[in-house]
């Protein structure tokens, strides 16, 4: 599609198909349906080609089976070896790629600051190091991969057709919902992902082409085998009523083991940087640690996600719960910290189940619990923290179990989960990372319109200006015949040096016989035009002035800046985007 996009726009005939199709999509919003189902088709299409590039490499590492978790032995020079091999290749590769000036935006990233604008060519990177790390048996999931590419087509379509931001964005989520939805078999999972995560927000005029996305990328993974038969729990007939204090429990206890997984991952980068400086080496030392803790498990290797359901059917008992959940935390920490290309989606899933396993096995002496409940409830609970979803993880819950008791209980868990995590933290993984980098996101809602309105784009070009030396009483009758709001006081190299109201120097308060000089604020301070509307708003808040002077930088006078008019601006663009939060734009 992308390619027909481009021949078009590339092609002086064909091009009044692209400006009809552009015309169709802005002005009716049944072709923006149209434009979701072509997107989850080819998020589809990209997830099974990515499952199966993945079985293929896991077959390197252990001939005749596809999913590595899900082993009991693995041959040590396989398990050593395959693992190092891959990452001395990521390496490489990422060393290759130093000459990139720009990182990879991701789709929450894209949707947050940048109108849903991302680069296939990027993103097609990001997935097949994804591939290549979860292949090679790096302790990561698919996810990452699988999100990027589904709404980096998403956003390519969006773009060739030069549709509106508020498009692009929706067409961003619509590629994740349709690849998270076919990835876990959970269209209404997948959709929830892209309304909580890349979206930000849930609307019912947006719930059309998300959901369409979702359906019809999971029915190419069907269509192509690409899916995993359908798991079958033993489930309670009913929840004791006492489970539910427990359930509350084990959501505080999943939402600190979140939190210390996601430090643990920061920790380990800075380390990995202190020990091992050259940036290419360090997946393959990575993949070496890998290697030996899969000695000890093979369940740690890849996502996790067959460990996950044997987990789920035949759950283990207290001590190998506790023993295995060690060993993926660490193997996930190792990877990621060592530079890995993946998420912690896949690998939080089978630590939640394993946590919910020990928890059942801590608990028993007060309260025999049902396990299988147990471990549901610790599987959505914990990727709750991690991913910062709690409805993505409650119909995940739904669409494996197909019970509402099991449901409703579970969705207890991850409630609890998601405030304690915000209680003590503040962050999903994602969010944690974007902190961590200086970027204050906090999900896709979209805030890049702050950064890209700029001081140079508001500011009043035309300035009445005197030198400082300038008495107030010739001041006074410097301007016949109109009266300026502003003056902007110069120094003899005509550099700014302030402003001052003129109501002040009309003031009868105001000795005639001082200079304007006199009259500048103590505090008084001037904008550049390439600030953003942010940074504007702070320097008003601190100033407690109602205008600044912009200037450039040899402190020419440039213009002059209101905080009048910029809270005017403000608040114009919050409302915009409260109307597309609310789906407003799309009700058509």
């Amino acid at each position: 599609m992308t390619g027909l996009l481009d021949h078009l726009r590339t092609h002086k005939t064909p091009a009044r198909l692209l400006l009809t199709l552009r015309a169709l999509v802005r002005t009716d919003s049944l072709w923006l349906v149209v434009l979701a189902v072509l997107i989850g088709l080819l998020a589809g299409g990209a997830v099974s080609l990515m499952t199966k590039a993945t079985f293929l490499v896991h077959q390197i590492l252990a001939p005749g089976h596809s999913r590595l978790s899900g082993l009991q032995h693995i041959t040590p020079l396989h398990a050593l070896l395959v693992p190092i091999f891959g990452g001395l290749l990521l390496g490489l590769w990422n060393l290759a790629l130093t000459r990139q000036r720009h990182r990879p935006v991701d789709p929450i990233e894209a949707n947050a600051l940048h109108g849903g604008r991302m680069n296939l060519k990027d993103s097609l990177i990001v997935a097949g190091q994804t591939v290549l790390s979860n292949g090679c048996g790096a302790s990561i999931g698919l996810e990452a991969g699988f999100s990027q590419i589904g709404a980096a087509f998403g956003s390519r379509i969006g773009r060739n057709l030069r549709m509106h931001r508020a498009d692009i964005r929706l067409l961003v989520g619509c590629g994740a919902a349709g690849a998270i939805g076919a990835a876990f078999d959970a269209p209404l999972a997948g959709a929830f992902y892209a309304f909580e995560l890349v979206i930000g927000s849930y609307a019912f005029p947006l719930l059309a082409p998300v959901a369409c996305a979702s359906l019809c990328a999971l029915a190419v993974v069907h269509l192509a085998g690409a899916n995993l038969p359908e798991l079958s729990l033993i489930l309670p007939q009913t929840i004791p009523p006492l489970a539910y204090p427990f359930l509350i429990l084990l959501g505080i206890a999943t939402a600190f083991i979140g939190v210390g997984l996601m430090k643990s991952v920061t920790l380990t980068e800075s380390l990995f940087r202190r020990i091992l400086p050259p940036l290419w080496l360090r997946p393959a030392v990575g993949g070496l640690l890998v290697g030996l803790l899969a000695l000890i498990s093979p369940s740690v290797l890849s996502s996790g996600h067959m460990a996950m359901r044997e987990g789920l059917i035949m759950p283990p008992t207290l001590w190998l719960a506790i023993g295995l959940l060690l060993l993926k935390a660490l193997a996930s920490t190792i990877s990621i910290g060592s530079g890995f290309r993946g998420g912690l989606f896949f690998a939080s899933l089978y630590l939640g189940v394993l946590t919910g396993a020990a928890f059942t096995g801590l608990t028993a002496p007060l309260l025999s619990l049902p396990i299988t409940l147990c471990t549901v409830a610790g599987m959505c609970a914990l990727a709750t923290t991690i991913i910062g979803g709690p409805f993505t993880m409650i119909l995940l819950a739904l669409e494996t179990t197909h019970s509402a008791n099991m449901t409703a209980a579970v969705a207890l868990a991850a409630i609890t989960s998601s405030l304690t995590t915000r209680r003590i933290f503040g962050y999903s993984f994602t969010t944690w990372r974007f902190h961590l980098r200086g970027e204050n996101i906090r999900s896709g809602v979209d805030v890049g319109w702050m950064r890209t309105l700029t001081v140079g784009q508001m500011m009043r070009t035309q300035v009445d200006t005197l030198l400082a030396e300038t008495p107030v009483a010739q001041a006074r009758t410097a301007f016949t015949g109109r009266a300026p709001r502003y003056i902007v006081v110069l120094d003899r190299q005509h550099h700014c040096m302030g402003l001052v109201e003129y109501a002040q120097v009309q003031s009868m308060i105001t000795p005639a016989n001082q200079p304007l000089q006199n009259l500048l604020p103590p505090d008084s301070m001037v904008l550049a035009p390439e600030d953003s509307l942010s940074r504007a708003l702070a320097a008003f808040e601190r100033t407690g002035l109602p205008a600044l002077a912009v200037t450039d930088t040899d402190h020419n006078v440039l213009g002059i800046l209101s905080e009048r008019y910029v809270l005017r601006r403000y608040a114009e663009e919050l409302e915009r985007t409260r109307r597309e939060l609310a789906g407003e734009k799309h009700r058509r």
